[in-house]
């Protein structure tokens, strides 16, 4: 009675005190403090649920402060830094490894709360994918070495198992896996297939497979432009009068891309590399996909000659102009055959954004379809070498999209895998189990594995029971 009154019914004020509360005597390590807390606590019945439940509301709140943060100031970066500089405050804790079940449990539920949140836009997968982005582009712009590169990614996976979707944070690393790898010269293999390995060993090898084949498919991709290149040394007559680097990859291991049937100028000769790689393989099928492209093109200039950067669309399209001196909108779509909201993107990064390499008329800083264009022999710059950047493109709804499509066949999936296993089951014990399977991925819906028990019915996969409607039997 004496305790009830003393310890129960002043749980919150006890457990909460500014001056020797839960938060102060974790901040201030207080071992003994805490240790006499949680013994005293340990005594009464559920005394320890109530502990646990003041240090997850705690938690909770310091979490959630860091989020407001970030929403205020708009870096979703300091934010990731914070909640793992918060992780480490407690599992590096002295005392924390010495607790009950209860206390890391509550831990994990707090950290689940505000790992979940959405931060001016953008869900936490995708916070937690640009985090990992940023230290992997040679250690961000702090410029760490590679132990502490190494540590902070072990962090970026142990704090992954709070994110729920986990299926969005792959499809987001994987686009920015990919832009490193074909893009970013500085990438360090040794450091990505490090991250890969961690995720692999914590969430299984579905979550990494994909990515794994895109690391080994660059290494390929090298030793094939090498083979590329002999065959030119050999083959003379077809050299294309310019330095030409193709990366072939796998489809089913890399991001979709848009795909556009681009009718290139006769310049960019990609009939050369056709005929190479059918000389390797007549069993595979190459798709261009010139949307990842990148060409160096000499701009000759009354001031100067430029060297530009620019895309192999931005390409395609300025070496029009060494055959015409002006371009109406409409001959231009005919001669490269691309879509119109495609190519008001880039004539819009071609005379009306920073660089103007053509003039416009009639003059005005957006683009129409009565437009026409010619080469700006006046354009100069200060720099020798500059890249014509194109119009940022939001790829979080494609990505997003991409992951709705994937989830229906994890789902069935999941669904063969426990009916061959059990080949009779209960309709809850399918849910049940179908939900604790894929919680390593995502948490799925229960309508949508409803929706997809049904299509597997039809597909004749499995089968309800004739006498019990709620009961399933797998079909061999």
């Amino acid at each position: 009675k004496v305790q009830h009154e003393l310890l129960v019914v002043y749980v919150n004020q006890l457990l909460e005190k500014e001056d020797s509360g839960i938060k102060v005597l974790f901040r201030d390590d207080k071992v003994d403090d805490l240790s006499r807390t949680y013994r005293v606590y340990n005594k009464i019945s559920q005394g320890l649920d109530l502990f646990a439940n003041v240090f997850k509301q705690h938690v909770t709140i310091e979490g959630t402060a860091f989020v407001q943060q970030a929403e205020e100031a708009t870096s979703n970066q300091v934010l990731v830094k914070n909640i793992l500089e918060l992780h480490d405050s407690f599992q590096n804790h002295n005392l924390f490894q010495k607790l009950c079940r209860n206390v890391q449990y509550a831990l994990k539920e707090a950290f689940e709360v505000f790992c979940n949140k959405t931060v001016n836009g953008s869900p936490s997968a995708e916070i937690l994918a640009s985090f990992a982005d940023h230290i992997l582009r040679k250690g961000g712009s702090e410029k760490l070495s590679d132990e502490v590169i190494e540590e902070t990614l072990e962090k970026v996976v142990k704090l992954l198992q709070y994110v729920i979707d986990k299926d969005v944070f792959a499809e987001f690393y994987r686009k920015k896996l990919a832009r490193r790898l074909l893009f970013d010269r500085g990438t360090n293999d040794d450091h990505e297939r490090s991250i890969l390995s961690k995720l692999k060993q914590q969430f299984g090898a579905p979550l990494t497979s994909k990515m794994e084949g895109m690391v080994t498919d660059v290494v390929l991709a090298k030793e094939n432009q090498s083979s590329f290149q002999e065959y030119l040394r050999n083959n003379p007559d077809v050299h294309p009068g310019l330095d030409f680097t193709v990366t072939v990859l796998t489809t089913g291991f890399w991001p979709s891309y848009k795909w556009f049937d681009l009718s290139l100028p006769s310049e960019m000769c990609v009939e050369v590399f056709k005929g190479f790689y059918e000389t390797k393989t007549k069993h595979r099928k190459l798709t261009w996909i010139f949307s990842l492209g990148t060409s160096h093109i000499n701009g000759k200039f009354e001031p100067k000659p430029i060297e530009l950067i620019v895309s192999t669309h931005q390409a395609a399209v300025l070496l029009l102009f060494n055959a015409s001196e002006r371009l109406s909108y409409s001959e231009i779509v005919a001669q490269l055959n691309l879509a119109h909201d495609d190519l008001i993107r880039l004539l819009h990064s071609l005379s009306c954004a920073k660089y103007k390499i053509l003039n416009k008329e009639p003059s005005s800083k957006s683009i129409s379809q009565s437009d026409s264009f010619k080469f700006n022999p006046n354009f100069t710059d200060k720099m020798r070498r500059i890249k014509v950047p194109l119009p940022p493109v939001d790829e979080r709804k494609k990505v997003i999209e991409d992951v709705d499509k994937d989830r229906p066949y994890a789902i069935d999936a999941a669904i063969v895998r426990i009916m061959k296993s059990r080949k009779v089951m209960t309709h809850q014990q399918l849910i049940s189990e179908t939900i604790e399977q894929l919680s390593r991925m995502f948490k799925p819906n229960i309508k949508a594995i409803k929706k997809r028990v049904e299509d597997l019915i039809t597909r004749d996969y499995m089968e309800r029971d004739r006498d019990n409607s709620h009961m399933f039997r797998y079909l061999a």
